[in-house]
């Protein structure tokens, strides 16, 4: 889940690439909401695992992030939700609510460009996992 409104076109068709691609693999949506508040209440209500995506996270390899998800799916096989935070990130209280904290990078990204990121990173976990030949590292 991201927040804020749509990105621009060119970072949107990238995006939406990498949904696309991952179908099959590592089925998941982007669900843009306006508040980071209104990200938390929705992922909430559907149940499943909370992933925040924060600065204060864990960093991890691509393979380590597959396996990850492979774990949280074997914890609530039917909804992750990962959230991507505004620029002041996530309160005290959603950090000791969420089941985990990743970090994208030690590097600060705009908020558009690690929603790419995540879309990627999902698409390669998904291929990884598959023991698909795209993630060669």
């Amino acid at each position: 889940m991201a927040q804020g409104r749509r990105p621009d076109p060119l970072l949107a068709d990238a995006c939406d690439e990498y949904v696309r691609r991952a179908q099959p693999l590592l089925p998941f949506e982007v669900v843009h909401r306006a508040t980071a508040r209104a990200q938390w209440e929705l992922a909430r209500s559907r149940g499943g695992v909370v992933v925040l995506l924060d600065e204060r996270g864990k960093q991890c390899s691509s393979p380590e992030l597959a396996q990850l998800i492979a774990s949280w799916q074997r914890q609530a096989p039917k909804h992750v939700a990962l959230l991507i935070g505004a620029a002041d990130g996530f309160s005290d209280d959603e950090r000791r609510e969420a089941q985990s904290l990743l970090a994208l990078s030690r590097l600060t990204l705009p908020h558009r460009l690690a929603l790419l990121v995540v879309c990627e990173q999902l698409y390669r976990a998904g291929t990884i996992l598959a023991g698909h030949p795209y993630h060669h590292g």
